[in-house]
Parts: C-alpha cells; sequence; structure tokens
C-alpha cells in the first residue's frame, strides 16, 4: 500500500543478507505527504502559541511540576519498532513514564503515558541540562532507537542528558494498532499503483477498511495523537526534567514538531537542532511531489556513484522494467528454502521470517528501493537486491521493504506505520479521492518515473479516515525564541533540500539559522562529515550559531 512519507532517520545495523542475516528493521518511514487529518477536535488551521487557551498545558498556577521515576529499562517487546534488538538498553540507560492529559482541553481528566528514556552526562560538573531527541516518523520509537544511535552522540554526552521518548501513539506510549500481522502482510504486498478504475476502487476499500481497522482497535486515543499534542507533551517533559529550556534534536519529522514546539513556545526553546528538514509551507500534494522528485534525485545519484565502482548496475529502464513484471507476476521470496535466513545463524526461518511463502510484488519492491535510498550504507544491497530480483530472488527487495514497513525478522509488525498514519491523518485536514488523484498522476510520473505513481496514489492515506486533521500546513513561526540550527542536505530523497530554507525562514528572522551539507542520504549529522558535526557540536555544547547559510560538503 502506498504511505506517503514523514522522514525517519534511517538504522545503520544492516547486516550481509548474503552470508545469513537479513536487514535489521529499520526506524525510518518516507515523511508524510500524502493526505492526512485526524485532530483533537480543532477545525482545520494552526495551531496557537503557548497562552492561549486552547494550547496552555493544563497545569494551575502552583500546580506541582510533572514528576519521573526514573528504573531500570524492559527488553523491547516483538510489537515494538526495535531495530532487532531483544535485550534491554543497559546499565547505562534509565527509564520513565511522564503522565499527560489524554485531552489537554480536559488536563484534569484522563491521562496517556509517555514512555522515555535517558542516559546521564559524563561530564556532570559542566551539565547545560537534558537533550531531548525526536528521531522523525511520525511513529519512530525513541525509546528503542537513542540507545542503538547512541555512540553518534558521545561527545553530546558529556554535557547533556541524552532523552528521548515514544510520541503519543507511538510505541510503548499507548502506540497506534489496525490490522494483525497477517493482515499487513497483504496489505503491503496489495497493488498500490492502480491503472483501471475497479483497480482503483479496490486500492480506496482497502484504504477504508484500514481506517476502520485503526478506529476499532486504537479509536480511544486516535483525536490526540497530533503533533501540537505532542509539543505540549514536551514542554511537560522540560518540566519535569527540570529544565528552564528545551534543549531539542530533531530529525525528519522531529523537525517538524521542533517547529510546532517552538511556535507553542517560543519562549522555552535552548538550543535547537533541526536536521533533515520537512518542508512546513508545502501541502500534502506539494510534499508528495517534492518528495517523489527527491527520491529520484537520490536514484540517480545511487546509479552515478555504482557505475564507478561495478559494471553491473541497475539503471533506470532496468528498474522500471523490473516493477512493471512484478506488477504482473510476483516472485518468490524465498530464494528456493523453506524461509528467509535468520540473523546470526546462516540458517533459514520459518513462515514468519521475510520468505516463508512470501512474495515480492511491485508495491514491495518500490518500498524496498527507496528504504535503499535512505543511506549510501544501503546503496550495495540495492545493487544485489535488484540483480537478484532480476533473476527471480526478491528476499533482499523483501527485507528492505520489511524494514520500511516495521516488520521484524520474525513476522511481527512494529506500531511504526499505524502510528505514521493515525499522526500524519491527526495533522493534516486533506482527504483526497481517487478522482482528485487521477489528473495529477501525470506530473508525479514527469517528477519520478520509478516513484512517481507509488507517491500520487499515497495521497490516500486518510480517505475514511474516523476523525479530522487540526491544519492545512503547520504553522512554526517562533519570534522571540532563540537561534534554531536548521541543517539541510542537497542529496536528501526523503526530505528534499529545499524545506530547510523554507523551515528557517518561516522560523523567522534572527531563528532559523540555515546551514547546507552537500552530500547524499537522509540527513547530515550522522554523515560522518566533520564540518556538519563539528559546527552542531560547537552549536550544541558551546552554543556557538554557525554564520548563516554556512555550507559544508
Amino acid at each position: 500500500m502506498p504511505r506517503a512519507t514523514r522522514a525517519a532517520r534511517a538504522t545503520r545495523s544492516t547486516r550481509s543478507i548474503r552470508t545469513g542475516s537479513l536487514l535489521s528493521a529499520v526506524l525510518l518511514t518516507l515523511t508524510a505527504a500524502a493526505a492526512t487529518g485526524c485532530s483533537n477536535g480543532g477545525a482545520a488551521g494552526r495551531p496557537q502559541a503557548a497562552g492561549t487557551a486552547a494550547t496552555a498545558p493544563g497545569r494551575g498556577p502552583g500546580a506541582p511540576d510533572p514528576k519521573l521515576d526514573w528504573k531500570s529499562c524492559p527488553p523491547p517487546s516483538a510489537g515494538e519498532d526495535n531495530g532487532g534488538a531483544a535485550k534491554a538498553p543497559g546499565r547505562d540507560w534509565e527509564c520513565a513514564t511522564l503522565h499527560a492529559p489524554l485531552d489537554y482541553a480536559h488536563p484534569d481528566g484522563e491521562k496517556i503515558g509517555i514512555a522515555m528514556i535517558r542516559a546521564k552526562a559524563t561530564d556532570p560538573a559542566h551539565r547545560i541540562g537534558s537533550l531531548v531527541f525526536n528521531f522523525g516518523g511520525p511513529g519512530g520509537s525513541g525509546v528503542t532507537t537513542l540507545p542503538a544511535f547512541a555512540e553518534d552522540y558521545r561527545n553530546l554526552r558529556t554535557r547533556y542528558d541524552l532523552v528521548s521518548f515514544d510520541p503519543r501513539g507511538v510505541g510503548r506510549s499507548s502506540g497506534v494498532r489496525c490490522l494483525d500481522d497477517k493482515e499487513l502482510d497483504a496489505y503491503y504486498a496489495a497493488d498500490s499503483t492502480p491503472a483501471t478504475k475497479p483497480e482503483q476502487t479496490a486500492l480506496v476499500g482497502r484504504v477504508e477498511a484500514y481506517a476502520a481497522a485503526c478506529r476499532q482497535h486504537s479509536g480511544k486515543v486516535l483525536p490526540y495523537v497530533g503533533t501540537t499534542n505532542a509539543a505540549r507533551d514536551m514542554d511537560l517533559m522540560r518540566q519535569a526534567l527540570g529544565d528552564g529550556k528545551l534543549h531539542y534534536f530533531g530529525v525528519s519529522y522531529g523537525t517538524e514538531l521542533g517547529g510546532v514546539y517552538a511556535h507553542l513556545y517560543p519562549k522555552n526553546v535552548g538550543r535547537a537542532l533541526l536536521d533533515a528538514v520537512v518542508d512546513p509551507s508545502s501541502d500534502p500534494v506539494q510534499s508528495a511531489l517534492a518528495q517523489a522528485r527527491g527520491f529520484q534525485l537520490a536514484l540517480g545519484n545511487y546509479m552515478s556513484a555504482c557505475t564507478q565502482t561495478s559494471d553491473n548496475c541497475p539503471t533506470e529502464r532496468s528498474i522500471t522494467d523490473l516493477l512493471d513484471r512484478l506488477g504482473k507476476q510476483p516472485i518468490p521470496a524465498t530464494g528456493g528454502g523453506t524461509g528467509s535466513p535468520t540473523p546470526g545463524t546462516g540458517g533459514t526461518g520459518g513462515s514468519g521470517g521475510t520468505g516463508g511463502g512470501r512474495e515480492l510484488t511491485r508495491s514491495l519492491a518500490t518500498s524496498g528501493i527507496a528504504q535503499a535510498l535512505y543511506s549510501k550504507d544501503f546503496w550495495d544491497y540495492l545493487t544485489e537486491g535488484v540483480e537478484d530480483a532480476e533473476n527471480g530472488d526478491g528476499r533482499i527487495l523483501l527485507s528492505l521493504a520489511d524494514a520500511m514497513n516495521g516488520r521484524n525478522q520474525d513476522g511481527h509488525y512494529s506500531s511504526l506505520q499505524a502510528s505514521l498514519n493515525a499522526v500524519t491523518c491527526a495533522d493534516f485536514a486533506q482527504r483526497y479521492t481517487a478522482e482528485d488523484i487521477e489528473p495529477k498522476v501525470a506530473d508525479f510520473r514527469k517528477a519520478s518515473p520509478v516513484f512517481g505513481d507509488f507517491m500520487a496514489w499515497s495521497l490516500l492515506q486518510c480517505t475514511g479516515w474516523p476523525v479530522k486533521g487540526e491544519w492545512q500546513t503547520p504553522d512554526v513561526s517562533a519570534k522571540g525564541a532563540a537561534p534554531m540550527l536548521v541543517v539541510g542536505n542537497t542529496g536528501d530523497p526523503a526530505t528534499p533540500y529545499e524545506g530547510a530554507r523554507t523551515m528557517a525562514r518561516e522560523l523567522g528572522e534572527g531563528v532559523g539559522i540555515e546551514m547546507t551539507y552537500r552530500g547524499q542520504g537522509h540527513g547530515a549529522y550522522d554523515s560522518g562529515n566533520p564540518c556538519v558535526k563539528g559546527a552542531a557540536d560547537a552549536y550544541l555544547l558551546d552554543g556557538k550559531v554557525p554564520e548563516p547559510n554556512k555550507v559544508c560538503s
């Protein structure tokens, strides 16, 4: 099924499929550019700034700060987006639950638990405070992602407690559930690029059935999982952590969350880094079209790089031909065995694994190819995966698709994509029909012969969603906020580079400080580029704001 994407970071915890291991479930999703909407009951519009009755977190004068009871962390469950992790994160890490109002219009009413995790600063004598991370999605679990990537932030940990959380509707924070594992296998494999009216009708029917299942299993939280409420939760989090200002590191969709927080609470913004930046001015159609261009650009960059080191590189034509063939006849994903390799064993898995009788369809192959473009670390998998698929073996591309869809090696799905849908549809008010989308398909195909149809039909994402969306586009204006560092990557497929400039402009003069990384993949900080990391660390650790429009390459 098509899913518009609101980007998250991609994990680098991949292992060689050819030596008997599958790709780990990857924390990633493309960034929500499709039809979206379900909300906390408000009419479509923009969130109001803090101090208004609509947004002030329900704590009257003299009310005590929220408390956190930090304890050792439990291991991730099968239903969490755990990147393949099966154990608790270790002694450095503590977990707690923040109790926030389910409905901020009724602050003394029912509460929702927001799962949090932290590792304390290693140089407490020079501690600045807490640095709160959101890795994107929406739908990505910060509780499982931060420990997996902690080494990347070792320098930041000297002076910050590293903190992350599962936003409401994600993972351990009342993660949204819709279909069961078997139903999701069928849902993601089904045709997502209809060529006829009957195929369009079938696609709409599947999307509406998915929405009905979300209402049945998670209807209680669906009106309250939007970005505005997540930003309110972050301000309660700031208070519970004992910080006068919120120091923040947002990746991908996390940049949108950071922008909305800055709009609601400009005076509470400390040092904030926004990396892989969502364009806050784009509506779902504009975002999806920009992403189609972005993924096509990334595919071209991959193919150019591939030809420098290999004589067996796919071309745009070979990929589109492969997808057309898969649309007519899926291929096995078992490699001739009874299942797919089980991590670390070199053996074969049961029916719950990547194989087990499953097939690689056009929809799954498209997802797998897109997944591989999130990081240069995945490019070799793309080369091997396309080659294998052309020879009738769909295992690698299916593994990549499973990573995108939040399916682990045991065949269980996390709440990753269900949460993405729920948050997206809580935010955006637009609802598109097949009749709306059909005339736009040509423009999408022009933008991307490979991903265009897929991205166009992803605009059906919130068709039949049971609650209304909040806004047309989010308001991120943050007059009076401290300078926020906004980093764009010229080769980013999921959050095209132009979004960083727009975000910096909309945050306001003197607030949004733009920095450019001329690189590849999704995001900049974790690229390994010393210029990017040096400037970002100097800002976060020492408060040194880079000169505007700084360029790293």
